[in-house]
C-alpha cells in the first residue's frame, strides 16, 4: 500500500466512524421519543386508574348515605302518627276507666317507636333550661322569661325533633324566653 493508498483507508474509516455517530445520534434520539412516550402513556394510565379509583370511592360513600336516609320520607311520614300516639297516651293517663285502652295504645306505641329507632330514627333530647341554638331548634315563639336564668333559653318543648341517622328530619319546636 502507498501513502496515497493508506491515506485513503483512513478517509475512509473516519467517514464510516463519523457515520456510526450519526446513526447512534439518531438512535438515541428515537430511543429517548420512545421512552418519553411511554412515560407520557404511564402518566395517563396512573391519572385516569387514580380518577376511577376516586370515582369508585365516592360512588360508594354517595351508595352508603342513600342507603342510610332512603326511608326518610318514610320516617317524616311516620312521625305524625308518632306524635298522636303520644297525646293519646298522655289523655288516657288521668282516666282510671281506660286502663285496658291505655295498654294497648302504649303497647302499639312503643312497638312503632322500637321499630323507627331500628331502622335509624332518634329523638332528639331537649329540655325546659336548655341553651337555644338556632341550628338544632326552631323557635315557634318568645314569651317572657319566668325567671332571669330563662333568658335566651328553652322554657317550653311544643314538638319533639328527631334524627335519622346524624342528619336531623325535624328539629324540635321551642318556645323561649326573652
Amino acid at each position: 500500500m502507498s501513502k496515497k493508498d493508506n491515506n485513503e483507508h483512513i478517509e475512509n474509516d473516519d467517514f464510516e466512524f463519523e457515520g456510526e455517530d450519526t446513526t447512534q445520534i439518531e438512535e438515541q434520539s428515537v430511543e429517548d421519543q420512545l421512552k418519553e412516550e411511554l412515560n407520557k402513556e404511564k402518566d395517563k394510565f396512573l391519572r385516569l386508574f387514580a380518577e376511577f379509583e376516586n370515582y369508585k370511592r365516592r360512588t360508594a360513600k354517595e351508595r352508603i348515605e342513600l342507603f342510610k336516609t332512603a326511608s326518610q320520607d318514610v320516617m317524616v311520614s311516620m312521625l305524625p302518627v308518632l306524635d298522636d300516639f303520644e297525646r293519646a297516651i298522655l289523655h288516657t293517663e288521668d282516666d282510671k276507666e281506660a286502663e285496658h285502652l291505655r295498654k294497648g295504645v302504649l303497647l302499639i306505641y312503643q312497638k312503632l317507636l322500637s321499630t323507627l329507632e331500628r331502622n335509624g330514627l332518634a329523638k332528639i333530647e331537649v329540655s325546659q333550661g336548655d341553651t337555644f341554638n338556632a341550628d338544632e331548634h326552631e323557635a315557634i315563639t318568645q314569651i317572657a322569661a319566668p325567671s332571669d336564668e330563662l333568658k335566651g333559653k328553652i322554657i317550653d318543648v311544643v314538638e319533639k325533633g328527631y334524627k335519622l341517622g346524624d342528619k336531623i328530619i325535624r328539629f324540635p319546636k321551642v318556645v323561649t324566653g326573652y
